[in-house]
């Protein structure tokens, strides 16, 4: 099937309120263009160099989303650029966008990533980290955090749905209380091989790339 039947497929199949973002890492613009023209406008990139070569050749109404680890020094690129990052993890990282947006008048939307199996090679928060990060968003004027996002450890179909399930938690018990700076709009969990039982556990956003696109060519020169 093409990439367009691909899209298509999956979007008929999802209820009305999750939200799926095309990820397009690796993939060329006229990949791309194939799922824009089926209707998707949510794409997500993992690195910023490899969305700047790609933003200008590309639709302005994409909502452009940032979901691999962010570097500090590349903060400066995305006030304008991104609709959602995805990768909040350190109050580090939290001061630099709220540095870099407040020099644009720009709010960012953001993501809290949780490394919720602890694992070394991942990045994310660590959950016992999270208080305090969410006592420094209240301090901010920039930066608006919208949820939550993990990827979790490779696994059969049992442990994907006990991290799912250990995420709902910690997004339900946000959401019943209340905080400056902070509303849970969305659980970013799900990808191509566990998105179904995702959903199940309560994921409202998916991000699906070799479901659509196929598998990723690491090759393209634009990373």
């Amino acid at each position: 099937m093409s990439i367009a039947e691909n899209y298509n497929i999956i979007k008929k199949e999802l209820p009305s309120e999750i939200k799926l973002i095309a990820v397009s890492k690796t993939k060329t613009v006229e990949d791309i263009k194939k799922v824009y023209d089926v209707g998707c406008r949510d794409f997500g990139e993992n690195k910023v160099q490899e969305l700047l070569n790609k933003y200008d050749k590309l639709p302005e109404d994409i909502k452009w989303h940032l979901i691999g680890h962010l570097q500090t020094n590349k903060v400066k690129y995305l006030p304008n650029l991104v609709y959602l990052i995805h990768s909040l993890d350190s109050i580090k990282l939290l001061n630099e966008i709220e540095k870099q947006f407040s020099k644009c008048n720009k709010v960012a939307d953001v993501l809290i990533q949780i490394n919720i199996g602890k694992e070394e090679a991942k990045t994310g928060l660590n959950i016992e980290d999270l208080d305090e990060l969410i006592s420094e968003v209240e301090k901010c004027n920039f930066v608006k955090v919208k949820g939550l996002m993990a990827t979790i450890p490779k696994g059969n179909e049992e442990s994907c749905r006990y991290y799912f399930k250990k995420m709902k938690e910690i997004f339900d018990n946000l959401t019943n209380k209340e905080f400056k700076n902070i509303s849970m709009e969305y659980l970013s969990i799900g990808m191509s091989g566990d998105y179904e039982y995702a959903i199940e556990e309560g994921s409202n956003m998916i991000r699906l790339g070799s479901k659509i696109f196929g598998k990723r060519n690491y090759d393209l020169n634009n990373n």
